[in-house]
């Protein structure tokens, strides 16, 4: 029986302190798995009409609180119990903070009363944690608690998003206090908003060398997502005739087919621009560490992190703000002068043009094939063309995710998601899950990789008992690939199957198993049938389609880890 239906309603507990600190923030939802440590937050979030979402590992958990905060622009929230629930949750968090997602952990903890005595779960949490947060603490008290969970979401926020983490030990969490002695903030009345418009300056000058560059490139990164700035981004190109690459969550700020979108042709553009503006991407292992870009361009790089300007490489003029406030302030500003470089620029964006229709006609055959095992090329070409307005997409693998990323096109911003720059397999599901609850009114499609299937999989069986219906495919080879890639690449063929070599699972019946709709694909004909009864199914649903364990994607042979 809660406080608030047993006469005692002036007295409070830590875990319906931490259910009203949720309701103020906008939360209506967490990721859980139960223990003994954690069930009075259950209980307040009952009474705060929170819905408790339960899966069977913590990692996905946090991986789902990660989706949701991407997927909504509001902290997503995961609760785990102390000790393994809480190392369990490690692997979403650390993905969490290497892809700039708001997101709270909330670990439990033994009592105080039994600090250091080696209680049940007992563990340094705290310690483990603040290396992959942005803020970590222990709530001291119960009066505290809704105070520090308030604390725990403005650090959330400051600067680049990221996560946070609070334990709470037993005794906090079940204690009751009286109301009144609780800090318990106002909704609305506790953070400011972190929407920086930048040095007005370096605006000007921003302006003044888009309107003077014959040949800009501008590359349009997650935090072009995370800031909700798509429609600057996208006057800011058609305004200025800049030919934009979109990376991460900022896939899709363009639709395909718009003049301006480019996918292909990145490496040739940042080697012929004069003028490269990167917003909301940092110089790290996917950018080359900055030096794929060309070394006599004029660089411009846009973040909300001041410790990220400049990091790797040096630029020529850095801007610390919300990307969609500076990029709107850029249009302005250089609207409002004589573009002496604008009207050039049709032979710039033509010269690109030219090089993306090569690139795609090198690959064309592939993504044509009839070849059987598939060629994942023709499997990523199918999915592209089964995406609709609606569709969000989701990539979780190595290899076969590599091939989405130069195929897959989503049609609407916030429609891509993928792990981020930690690389972790195993968001798939729980992305789902997030994806689908929190937007229930858009179609989920997620491409796996067997074996990053294999990490989380067990929660299709989740996505089944919320009846969370999505279009699952699973490309097939039996391998952890790209590492067998590598391992080819190194030391020869004899030992490329040493530690990667999986069986022949077939995912589709593991699918039906667990109440879903599953089937199998082996003829690249039957790609495209298959998807759309798996979408008129109504179910979660896995198609599992064989492709070829010989090929693998240009990423994948690129890595410098391999060379």
């Amino acid at each position: 029986m809660s406080d608030r239906t047993s006469g005692t309603s002036d007295l409070v507990s830590g875990g319906h302190l931490v259910a009203m600190a949720l309701k103020a923030e906008g939360v209506g939802v967490i990721y859980t798995l139960c223990g003994g440590h954690i069930i009075d937050i259950y209980d307040g979030c009952v009474d705060e009409g929170i819905e408790v979402i339960d899966v069977r590992h913590e990692q996905v958990a946090a991986h789902a609180a990660d989706g949701y905060a991407r997927v909504t622009g509001k902290p997503g929230v995961a609760v785990v119990t102390a000790g393994p629930g809480t190392t369990d949750a490690v692997t979403g968090v650390a993905n969490a903070f290497r892809a700039e997602s708001p997101m709270l952990l909330i670990g439990g903890q033994g009592a105080h009363s039994q600090h250091k005595m080696g209680s049940l779960q007992d563990l340094p949490h705290v310690d483990m944690m603040t290396p992959i947060t942005k803020f970590a603490a222990t709530v001291p008290d119960t009066a505290r608690v809704a105070d520090l969970v308030s604390m725990a979401f403005r650090e959330c926020y400051n600067g680049a998003p990221g996560p946070s983490f609070l334990e709470i030990p037993r005794d906090v969490l079940d204690s009751r206090v009286p109301i009144a002695t609780a800090r318990i903030p106002k909704a609305g009345a506790y953070r400011a908003s972190t929407r920086s418009i930048g040095d007005p300056g370096a605006i000007e000058k921003l302006a003044d060398l888009l309107v003077h560059a014959e040949k800009p490139a501008i590359l349009l990164g997650s935090q072009v997502w995370t800031t909700r700035a798509a429609d600057a981004a996208i006057e800011l190109v058609r305004t200025l005739d800049v030919p934009a690459y979109m990376d991460g969550a900022g896939r899709g700020t363009l639709p395909p087919g718009d003049p301006h979108h480019f996918q292909l042709s990145r490496r040739y553009a940042f080697t012929e621009a004069d003028l490269i503006i990167i917003v909301g991407t940092p110089f790290d292992c996917r950018m080359g560490y900055g030096r794929r870009l060309s070394p006599t361009a004029t660089v411009v790089q846009i973040d909300l992190d001041y410790r990220t300007v400049g990091k790797n490489r040096d630029i020529d003029l850095g801007i610390v703000g919300d990307a969609g406030l500076v990029l709107a302030a850029v249009t302005q500003a250089a609207s409002e002068r004589i573009n002496s470089g604008a009207a050039g620029r049709k032979e710039w964006l033509d010269e690109l043009r030219v090089v993306e229709t090569r690139a795609l006609d090198k690959r064309l055959p592939h993504l044509r094939s009839d070849a059987s095992p598939i060629h994942p090329y023709r499997l990523v070409s199918e999915i592209n063309d089964f995406l609709t307005e609606d569709s969000i997409f989701i990539g979780d693998g190595g290899d076969i995710a590599a091939f989405s990323g130069q195929v897959v096109q989503p049609r609407s911003p916030g429609h891509w998601m993928d792990p981020g720059p930690l690389g972790t397999l195993g968001v798939g599901i729980p992305f789902v899950l997030a994806a689908k609850q929190a937007r229930p009114d858009k179609e989920v499609v997620a491409l796996f990789g067997d074996g990053a299937f294999s990490l989380t999989g067990w929660d299709f069986e989740t996505l089944v008992r919320y009846d969370l219906p999505f279009v699952g495919i699973v490309g097939n080879n039996s391998s952890m690939n790209q590492i067998r890639y590598g391992q080819s690449a190194k030391y020869g063929p004899e030992r490329e199957r040493v530690g990667n070599t999986l069986g022949d699972v077939h995912y589709d019946q593991f699918a039906q198993m667990l109440g879903g709709y599953g089937e199998e694909v082996r003829d690249p004909a039957d790609i495209g049938p298959a998807l759309q009864r798996a979408r008129e199914s109504g179910k979660p649903s896995l198609i599992n389609v064989w492709v070829d364990p010989d090929a693998y994607a240009p990423g994948t042979m690129n890595q410098t880890m391999y060379k």
